[in-house]
């Protein structure tokens, strides 16, 4: 078994991601560097490393060499109960953690699309949600990932909730009671009261102008998904698109952002 380890920008993230699993990498871990890059280590079971650090160059890609890793109960060892803003409890579906009282409980699956309800984005998306979210409310959650914010949002009492994402994983982990959608464009304008996206700040950007078509006024949108070095582009993008950012958070590096229209 060997490590490959590599450095690349945060917008270039997902896409490695992506290829280094199609070359058949066994685990990925991601390691903290200075806001805008990313350190990623691929492990393998087994192959030439010498092709990969070729083929990976660009980033600067180096070997060494692992001891075999038990990659299911790494990730489980480090997915704990987490209280999250005031009402919420997300908690990995193997764990038997009573709910403390006053809490709505969230059985998290940690499969391979986004959201275990420990990134920070997450927890500034659910708050958010908290904060602004009325009884009777349509919500569309785009790039629902494993469901969180799609449950979330029913449990603070929203009327209607579509979920909305093109990852057939995700469609798969979000098995909820609960509207479903590939992409924002399969919305009709002006039907939607409330959007929660915690996606990429390069997919906000480019779905800012369909985002601000679907809400009804005076509607609102949670962005989350991004760094504060990258608020300002985010922002840019929601207010040339017709919105009004009107507050925003951050938790560590990470920011969300509440727009209206």
């Amino acid at each position: 078994m060997f490590s490959l380890y590599l450095e690349c920008k945060q917008e270039e993230k997902d896409r490695l991601i992506a290829e280094l699993w199609d070359r058949g990498s066994s685990g990925i871990t991601e390691s903290d560097v200075p806001a805008g890059t990313c350190a990623l280590r691929a492990f393998f079971d087994d192959g030439e490393s010498g092709a990969l650090i070729r083929e990976f160059a660009h980033w600067g890609a180096r070997s060494e060499p692992e001891l075999p890793r038990d990659w299911i109960a790494e990730a489980r060892a480090k997915l704990v109960p987490v209280h999250v803003g005031a009402r919420f409890f997300l908690v990995p579906e193997w764990c038997d953690d009573p709910t403390p009282p006053g809490r709505f409980r969230i059985e998290v699956n940690p499969g391979m699309a986004f959201g275990t309800g420990a990134h920070e984005s997450t927890q500034l998306c659910i708050e958010a949600l908290e904060h602004e979210l009325k009884s009777g409310m349509t919500v569309l959650d785009v790039g629902t990932g494993s469901g969180i914010l799609s449950t979330a949002a029913r449990f603070l009492g929203a009327g209607q909730v579509i979920a909305c994402d093109v990852d057939p994983v995700a469609i798969e982990l979000a098995k909820q009671p609960l509207s479903f959608v590939g992409s924002v464009d399969a919305i009709r304008a002006h039907t939607i009261d409330l959007i929660v996206a915690n996606i990429s700040p390069e997919a906000i950007i480019s779905l800012a102008p369909d985002l601000t078509r679907v809400l009804r006024p005076p509607g609102l949108a949670i962005v989350s998904g991004f760094e504060t070095p990258e608020v300002a582009d985010v922002q840019a993008a929601l207010e040339s698109a017709g919105g009004k950012v009107r507050s925003s958070r951050t938790k560590g590096s990470w920011a969300a952002l509440v727009a209206s229209i």
